[in-house]
């Protein structure tokens, strides 16, 4: 059964990017993987997008992900690699591969930094990558690309980037633990960077660089990230994601014929937390006749009101998950709701719930009316005067004023007024019989 063999990569599509240098090793087949010691879930972390490069030399060592970019809210491992025995790297940035080289801004963090036998591997870690086209145009050739920014040149280089769907953004929460080991040897050689704790669900990343151009047998159960190789180095990263909570210990095999130095580095990159929110969507449907023209108002849990349709609906994304109060208002008089104008949902995490609210209205058969005064003369009665309509309870209204009597059954009201004073004759008579119109206003006026 076939060793893992280093293979050739693509070539970088913008110039300043340069080429890959790989050619393929002549080491002895590969071996059994071995029994898993881990499982794939296909809804939590995942692999997305691989690219890599050797042969490079100067100042900057940078790979772009042609020709697919990651997706916004990936997590971005990048592995450098160079002929040298300290660490030259200033920092790490991405920028697009358009003329400009725009800078785009995502934050990579150091993880490990290893060096035996003058070579160096320095693996950082971005998490929640945004800023730049997703998806890309492949026709233009601009894509975005990861480089280390070097203190001093170097004479041989390399790098390996990749791209995981489905870790936690906040860079703090989503590092677990990791750790490095380095050594040599001139025949078979295990490269050991010793067990580290993982969480459930867990990304484990694993990689390796060697001067010597060997063959070597994977870690059992885990899957290749990308293997490179060309005549002055070799490198091989490689991932599982781990089920259940426990430990991770990947060791590679490589089988030397010449004194060589072999680094390694472990990682873990934890799942994004489960979702703690959910969305609210209030609706509504209305029927009957003499609809009311303005809409409703709807809020949730007492905030702010919003306006919403007679048939619409309207989203409340976010909420926290579990119970909520729902209240429909600004119903008009002649239109009640089904089961009353406030609900209680609960919104489930991750999910959606949705508040419906049915409205009826029947055709108004109420109105409006108005008692209006105007005094003139001398001696102009100081108190004012009472009205009263159908015998009912009094109001008071001055002497040249007005007040309203809304919502009066429609058809025929009589209307008086009193407590004028003896110098004073109120034309026409001092009871009037008007007739309030059906969803209109009519005035008395004295």
């Amino acid at each position: 059964m076939p060793k893992r063999t280093a293979v050739a990569v693509s070539g970088i599509l913008a110039a300043a990017l340069l080429a890959a240098a790989c050619s393929d090793s002549t080491s002895p087949a590969r071996r059994a993987l071995g029994t898993p010691q881990f499982d794939f879930s296909p809804n939590g972390i995942t692999r997305n997008q691989v690219n890599g490069s050797l042969g490079l030399n100067g100042r900057v060592l940078i790979k772009g992900f042609n020709p697919t970019n990651p997706h916004h809210g990936d997590a971005i491992i990048a592995t450098f690699f160079w002929f040298g025995s300290t660490n030259i790297i200033d920092s790490v940035t991405d920028v697009l591969t358009d003329p400009s080289f725009t800078p785009v801004g995502n934050k990579y963090t150091l993880v490990e930094y290893v060096t035996s036998g003058g070579i160096s591997m320095a693996t950082y870690v971005a998490t929640s990558v945004q800023n730049f086209p997703d998806p890309n145009d492949p026709s233009t050739g601009v894509v975005l690309a990861v480089r280390a920014n070097l203190s001093d040149s170097v004479a041989e280089g390399g790098v390996e980037i990749s791209s995981w769907s489905g870790v936690e953004a906040v860079s703090a929460q989503a590092l677990g633990a990791h750790q490095h080991g380095f050594g040599s040897g001139s025949s078979p050689t295990v490269a050991d960077p010793g067990a580290i704790s993982v969480g459930a669900g867990a990304l484990v990343y694993g990689v390796t660089m060697s001067n010597g151009l060997a063959g070597r047998d994977p870690p059992p159960g885990f899957a290749n990230v990308q293997t490179q190789s060309d005549a002055a180095m070799v490198t091989e990263g490689d991932y599982a994601v781990q089920a259940s909570a426990g430990t991770a210990h990947p060791q590679w095999t490589w089988y030397f014929s010449s004194p060589s130095t072999w680094l390694a580095t472990v990682l873990t990159l934890n799942p994004a937390a489960s979702a703690a929110t959910g969305t609210l969507t209030a609706s509504t449907s209305t029927t009957g006749s003499g609809l009311d023209p303005d809409g409703y108002t709807v809020t949730v849990d007492g905030g702010s009101p919003q306006a919403i349709g007679i048939n619409a609906s309207v989203r409340y994304a976010n909420l926290s998950a579990g119970s909520h109060s729902v209240a429909l208002s600004g119903v008009a008089a002649n239109c009640t709701v089904t089961g009353g104008n406030t609900q209680t949902v609960s919104v489930p995490a991750g999910g959606t719930v949705t508040a419906s609210f049915a409205v009826s209205c029947s055709a108004t058969t109420t109105g409006n009316l108005t008692v209006s005064t105007s005094t003139s003369g001398s001696s102009l009665d100081p108190d004012g005067y009472t009205v009263t309509v159908d015998g009912g309870s009094p109001q008071a209204v001055g002497i040249n004023a007005s007040v309203s009597y809304p919502n009066l059954s429609a058809g025929n009201h009589s209307v008086a007024i009193s407590g004028v004073a003896a110098n004073c004759t109120v034309s026409g008579g001092n009871t009037q019989t008007v007739t309030v119109p059906t969803g209109g206003t009519v005035t008395a006026s004295f």
